[in-house]
């Protein structure tokens, strides 16, 4: 593991004395091996001055002040996990991750942005993941631009888990499986995902936790990340999320899909600490349940 201390916009890292001796400044492949870092951003730090060697301490300038490139809009953010390289945040319903149009207000990137003016910190908002409007959940962001490849690479290479919570119609006939099918553009309908042979591969790992009368509470892993992933795939088996009118569901108890990013898992990208954040169910969730339970009780 990493051992590192920040210094204002500089980290500092300390090279072991019975193992290294002194390094020069130029010494990059050697400071390189220390470090989890791809080597083009790494050239780059050196190229920029940006890296600084004395004695048996290395210190990298990772923590430059930034701008955050959206506009900063006071609003509540619930932070589930912080340190100086990565945020977790549980997002709301009905708030997109990011603006979709130039001028867009009332996006997480806002608040974000607003936490981190509040909070004294300089950081760009850099989201790794994101959600739907009205799917809640753990979002994570990355702090700088050291995080944000380490972070950005391990999204790529399915390192970053990614666990949900839904209320599906129905009664699965199993209580688990994988769907893996892929998923396109709706050809009749804008903004509408469907399965397709002609679509992009998407793989998605589902439990069934729960089974009531007309609805189960189903856990669900992503190997993939497409568009609408889960609310497509429950859809194709038969069983749309509560709510999701777009894809089948009924809105008659809930008025948005019931889906929730429930649980994320990621190795730190400095540290390599497995860091595991839970996101609460959000109050209307676990008021659908309540209503769903006691009806099947009847």
């Amino acid at each position: 593991m990493t051992v590192w201390k920040r210094s204002g916009e500089w980290l500092e890292l300390p090279l072991p004395s019975e193992t290294w001796k002194p390094l020069k400044p130029g010494a990059v492949d050697e400071i390189a091996a220390l470090l989890p870092v791809p080597r083009k951003y790494f050239l780059r730090l050196a190229s920029q001055g940006r890296i600084r060697v004395q004695d048996n301490q290395v210190r990298l300038h990772v923590f430059a002040n930034e701008e955050a490139a959206f506009r900063a809009e006071r609003q509540d953010v619930d932070v589930l996990f912080e340190d100086d390289f990565c945020l977790v945040v549980n997002k709301p319903a009905g708030m997109s991750v990011h603006p979709s149009e130039a001028g867009q207000g009332g996006t997480l990137a806002s608040a974000v942005a607003y936490y981190y003016e509040s909070t004294g910190q300089a950081c760009a908002v850099r989201h790794i993941h994101r959600l739907d409007q009205d799917t809640t959940g753990a979002v994570l962001y990355a702090k700088n631009e050291w995080a944000h490849v380490l972070l950005d690479e391990a999204m790529r290479d399915k390192r970053i888990d990614r666990r949900y919570v839904a209320l599906a119609q129905g009664v699965f006939t199993r209580k688990q499986g994988t769907v893996d099918a892929p998923i396109g553009k709706d050809r009749h309908q804008s903004g509408k995902r469907r399965v397709t042979a002609g679509g992009d591969q998407a793989l998605t790992h589902y439990r069934v936790l729960r089974q009531l009368n007309h609805a189960a509470l189903v856990e669900l892993e992503l190997e993939t990340g497409r568009t609408h992933q889960i609310r497509v795939h429950l859809s194709h088996l038969g069983h749309p999320l509560v709510g999701d009118v777009l894809y089948g569901g009924s809105a008659r108890l809930f008025q948005r899909q019931a889906l929730h990013g429930e649980k994320l898992t990621f190795e730190h990208p400095i540290t390599q600490k497995l860091i595991e954040v839970h996101a609460p169910l959000p109050l209307d969730f676990r008021q659908l349940l309540d209503k769903v339970e006691s009806s099947s009780k009847m």
